[in-house]
Order: C-alpha cells, then structure tokens, then sequence
C-alpha cells in the first residue's frame, strides 16, 4: 500500500481509486508479553508484530478514513466510498483473513480487524451495489463464524478478549442482520456483566499487574458499543464505566487492590464518546480523541448501528 493511495482516500476531494492491495489470507502475528501477568512487553517482540499486521492495519485504517468521510458528507465523498466498497468486494472475493492462523495474536489480529470491517462498512452500506453488499456481507459472516468456532473451542479465560469477539460478531451481525451472529454477541455480553464485581471491576483486568488499569480500559471499549449496537442498559456495565474512569483519574484504589504502580493512561478514551450518547451525564460529557479504525473510524459522529438514548 502506498502513501499516495493513502492521501487519495483521504483528500478533500476524491481522487482516481487505486488498486487494491493484495488480501491477507493468512495471519502470522506473534505475541510479545514476556511476564504471566501479560504485563511486560519485549520491544523487539513487539515491533517484529507490528511489522507483520501492518498490512491488515493500514488496509483497515484506510476503509475507516474513507467511511467516516463519506458518513460526514456523503455527496461529497461518494468517490471514497466506492473506492473503499470495492477494495472491501476484492477482499472478500480472495477470502483474506480465512488462512492460517499461526498463534493466538493472528486469531486477536482478526476479530479486531472484523470489528472495524464492519462498523466501516455499516457506514459505506449505503453506496454499495448489490453485487457488492452479497459479496462484502458474505466475507463478514464467514469471518464472523469463524471468529465464533474459534472461541468456542478454546473455553478458557473469558477477558477482554472475548468482549472483542463479542464486538466483532455483533456488528457483523448487525450489519448483515444475521440473528444468529446477533445472539451470540448478547450471550457474550451477558457474561461480561456477569463478571463485574461489586465494586465495578473486571477480576480478569485486575490480574494484570501493573496494566490492570490499562486493560479496563481496553476491556470496557468493546462492552459500549455492543451494549449501543444492542441496545440494551445495564446497571452493571454503568457501575464498570464509573470504575474506570475513577481509576484513571486516580489509580490509587486500583494499586492498593492489586499491589502494583498502575501504568497511567495515556491513550485515547474514544468508547466514552459512544457511552455518551446511551447516557448523558458528567460520567461521560468529556471525550479524547474520537479516532479509532477498530471502531469504524471516526466516532464522534455515531455509527448507523448504534442506538442513541433520546
């Protein structure tokens, strides 16, 4: 992929699309924790990750850039949007992301690319052919079941990793409007609220040392938008926002709990633009960047498969 194909789809005015890149069928991406909390990252086992998802980032990052500017103006950016449905149609006809999984960070690498697939394209929907709507919405159901058989067979710790799996279904489902995909997505909901604590955290995301901070807020991005795509209100997942937030203001009571120094946070709180919009309040009324490919791009605006509270 190349810097001028980038600026094409992000130019104020649409240019001629290029070609798309080649798919990614297979996914050989690596872990790079090096400690049993997965708290630890080796730089060069990090990097060397990068490296190789880098292709599915950009291919994504680029759909997200050209969905979210065509939903802000679609008679203006009609150009993007067709470019990006046709890249989406040539990936879906050379199957990407249904190869071989090398590791578990290949199969994390795909459910979050999934998300983003789909919340982008709920967005380009509108413009998309026929041809390409049954092309582009078959390849999000075949991703989306395999995401399913995959986490079933490995019924192990139920973290933030299965609410991503959860978010990527979800939104798959919500887009094709496949009710299986749509149950299951609620089922994986439900078990996450099960998990909350009583002071409104997540045990998994306590237990990972000095990134327990770090990963309610990863763990908590995924549980707002499916509860906004799903339409449904919990008590619970209210009492896990409030505790997050807390902790990043102040991570003293989430120290004392886990007996760790808490990496502050640094990185942007996008999800708290899309809780938000289900409940008005102080909790929620400030947001960060709105940036984030894995969300769909752009989400100050919200996306055509959330439900905003009226």
């Amino acid at each position: 992929m190349t810097a001028g194909v980038l600026l094409a789809l992000a130019a104020p005015v649409a240019l001629a699309c290029g070609p798309a890149p080649k798919a990614v069928i297979d996914i050989d991406a690596n872990s790079y924790y090096t400690d049993k909390h997965r708290s630890v990252i080796d730089p060069v086992l990090k990097a060397r990750n990068v490296a190789a998802v880098k292709p599915i980032d950009d291919f994504l990052d680029v759909l997200a850039r050209a969905a979210s500017a065509y939903q802000a103006s679609p008679a203006a950016r009609a150009g993007e949007a067709d470019c990006a449905l046709q890249w989406m149609a040539r990936w879906a006809g050379d199957q990407a992301l249904l190869g071989k999984m090398t590791t578990r960070q290949s199969y994390y690498t795909r459910k979050w690319t999934l998300g983003g697939l789909a919340l982008s394209y709920a967005k380009l929907k509108p413009a998309a052919t026929g041809l390409q709507q049954r092309s582009i919405e078959a390849w999000l159901t075949a991703l989306a079941a395999a995401t399913i058989v995959h986490s079933d067979a490995h019924k192990g710790v139920r973290n933030n990793h299965y609410y991503w799996e959860g978010l990527a279904v979800t939104a798959a489902g919500a887009v094709t409007g496949d009710a299986r995909l749509l149950a299951w997505g609620r089922k994986v909901f439900g078990h996450a609220m099960s998990q909350v604590a009583a002071d409104g955290s997540l045990p998994l995301e306590m237990n990972r040392a000095v990134k327990a901070l770090h990963y309610h807020l990863f763990a908590v991005t995924p549980l707002v938008m499916m509860a906004s795509i799903l339409d449904l209100r919990s008590p619970q997942l209210d009492s896990l926002v409030r505790f997050t937030l807390d902790g990043a203001a102040d991570p003293a009571y989430i120290e004392k709990q886990t007996g760790f120094v808490q990496e502050r946070a640094t990185g942007p709180m996008s999800w708290k633009a899309i809780y938000a919009r289900q409940v008005p309040g102080p909790a929620s009324a400030t947001t960060a960047t709105s940036w984030q490919p894995r969300l769909g791009g752009d989400i100050s605006i919200a996306n055509p498969l959330e439900h905003v509270a009226r």
